[in-house]
């Protein structure tokens, strides 16, 4: 097993290891049926499938995965990378919605993409939605995402066959968006 991820900080966000003991908290997210929409599962029917679920995740092989807290330390979300060949890695990220439209996702990914960049040396980071995920879809091109394909019939899930959109950032781009954002 790797070496836990290092804390992560932002103005508003703690993004620390995930840990099993946070699948109490995350129960909340990943049962909500709403939110689990465009995620790759259904909603989780109990606490026993979140705890499976979370402690999957925080073993870190190969995810890294950090949950996004605030200064209660209590899980709100995730944000975990997966590396799928030297210098590129998968992004993704789940918030519970009562923390929606507070700029917290955008924070944390934020953090996670600078990290990626910077410490991890990738040179390039991805990101797989479903087309009628409005919300993540409109985060990525916020984050300077360029949308580079679109994959048809590519997963089956809860809600039947789903087509894919694929979402790619560049360190370079990163970089030149961050010098951008300095100026100011």
């Amino acid at each position: 097993m790797a070496a836990p991820p290092p804390v992560l900080t932002t103005e508003r966000l703690v993004l620390r290891p995930l840990v099993e003991d946070d699948a109490e908290a995350l129960h909340l997210v990943l049962s909500d049926r709403a939110l689990m929409t465009w995620w790759s599962s259904a909603p989780h029917r109990d606490l026993a499938e979140t705890q499976a679920y979370v402690a999957g995740n925080a073993a870190q092989d190969p995810w890294i995965t950090w949950a996004i807290t605030r200064e209660d330390d209590v899980a709100i979300g995730w944000v975990v990378l997966n590396e799928k060949r030297e210098g590129v890695a998968e992004i993704g990220y789940i918030l519970g919605r009562d923390h929606w439209g507070q700029g917290f996702a955008g924070e944390a990914v934020s953090a996670v993409i600078d990290h990626a960049f910077e410490s991890l040396g990738y040179r390039r980071l991805y990101a797989d939605t479903d087309p009628d995920n409005e919300a993540s879809n409109r985060l990525l091109k916020f984050l300077g995402f360029r949308r580079e394909g679109y994959l048809r019939e590519e997963w089956e899930t809860h809600l039947g066959v789903r087509d894919s959109v694929i979402w790619g950032l560049l360190a370079r781009e990163w970089g030149k968006r961050r010098a951008s954002d300095e100026e100011e």
